[in-house]
């Protein structure tokens, strides 16, 4: 086989389209991006409280891997939906600039010899890392974000510890990079870097050109992501979202939801006015209550969002019911400090069926044993007879389907 078909000859690779300047461009966008991401991605995960208790941290092995964790503030309420909203619009959006990235580099990959000095290997290194790296947080965030679970594991742990092996080999390959792309950018020096093909085909057309394909395709997909976040006609922009289009249904009960009734198991027997009652425990004290003592106690309502880890969110619903701290007052906290509060569904599958509340979270004079939304009884689908609701809170601690309340230090 002659040696201009073989990849490790620069025979082979011929676009016109790529060089030092295209691949800077595309490097730089990645440089702000996925930043971005990567303090978003670890504010969703402080926004889970993991110190707090096992059952909300997937990853129990991070150690100094958590050093940045603090307590999730409930102000401002929409806190949550802001953050995860920018981490999972900007990924997709940022797909196109990727690929495009990766295709304009990928001669480096075959490259011969393949270190010619320590600062190359480490180079190579943080190539390949950063790679593997990309190509895995990417994939696995858009299947999160489609709701295919098609991991060999759970997804916080894969996705968490991903992250920080990608993020590394992209600062060191930041590091090393970033000063030949700025020259780059301002043509102080074209490098030799063995991305110009020495007998490139005829272009098609121009780099820039190329620049705007991309750029075109990452607003596709922003335009077509970032509705879910909103509500009315913005939301049906959302084409390529599981959470998209438009709301399912109308009425008091008509916005999203993740998991419905029927797919955890949760039949109209057990959350009968006859059959449910909610278990509320505490410093030596139990407390059971149906949901017709629950509305004799005093109600109030607060506006707040749903917001999701797939990204998508709703606006403020309207709901009422009864607050966490005047539970706690009922099993002996009354006039104290709000404690923690361990939360259990009837739901008896899937993850965050139990789900662990900061005593921040607790104190908030707007989280809720829910028991209304927008005027009606809540829903099945939205967690009848009684759901959790927290500012600022991720979806999944907001446990609906609510059979027992523990408070205390956890």
């Amino acid at each position: 086989m002659p040696d201009q078909l073989l990849p490790t000859s620069p025979g082979f690779w011929r676009s016109p389209l790529r060089g030092p300047w295209f691949t800077s461009v595309l490097g730089i966008v990645l440089l702000g991006g996925i930043t971005v991401l990567f303090v978003t991605g670890l504010l969703s995960y402080a926004a889970y409280n993991p110190d707090l208790s096992p059952v909300n941290d997937k990853t129990p092995d991070k150690r100094l891997l958590g050093f940045y964790l603090f307590a999730w503030p409930t102000d401002p309420p929409w806190l949550y939906r802001l953050t995860q909203g920018v981490h999972v619009t900007l990924g997709i959006a940022l797909i196109p600039v990727l690929l495009a990235k990766l295709w304009s580099v990928l001669p480096r990959l075959f490259t011969l010899p393949p270190v010619r000095s320590l600062a190359h290997g480490l180079e190579r290194i943080s190539l390949l890392l950063l790679v593997g790296g990309a190509l895995f947080e990417f994939t696995t965030g858009v299947l999160n974000v489609q709701l295919d679970y098609l991991f060999p594991g759970s997804f916080y742990p894969l996705h968490f510890y991903g992250a920080w092996v990608f993020f590394a080999a992209f600062v060191t390959h930041a590091v090393l990079r970033v000063p030949a792309a700025l020259r780059n950018l301002r043509h102080l020096r074209d490098e030799e870097n063995g991305l110009v093909a020495p007998a490139p085909t005829p272009p098609t057309f121009s780099r820039r050109g190329a620049l705007g394909f991309v750029g075109g395709g990452s607003l596709l997909l922003l335009v077509t992501t970032a509705g879910r976040s909103f509500d009315g006609a913005l939301r049906e922009t959302a084409l390529l979202a599981p959470h998209g289009g438009p709301e399912p249904g109308s009425g008091p009960g008509g916005f999203q939801i993740n998991k419905t009734a029927a797919s955890r198991g949760i039949s109209t027997t057990e959350t009968s006015e006859e059959a449910w009652r909610l278990v509320v425990e505490g410093r030596g004290r139990t407390v059971r209550l149906s949901r017709a003592e629950l509305m004799r106690l005093p109600l109030h309502d607060a506006a707040l969002p749903i917001a999701c880890v797939e990204g998508w969110s709703t606006s403020d619903q309207s709901w009422r019911g009864v607050r966490l701290r005047d539970l706690a007052a009922l099993v002996g906290y009354e006039g104290d400090a709000p404690p923690d509060v361990l939360v259990e569904s009837l739901q008896r599958h899937g993850a965050f069926r139990r789900a662990a509340l900061r005593d921040n979270q607790v104190g908030d004079p707007r989280a809720l044993l829910a028991l209304f939304v927008n005027g009606a009884p809540l829903t099945p689908d939205h967690g009848h007879p009684a759901r959790i609701i927290v500012p600022a809170a991720p979806g999944v601690l907001n446990t609906k389907w609510v059979a027992r309340m523990t408070f205390g230090d956890l």
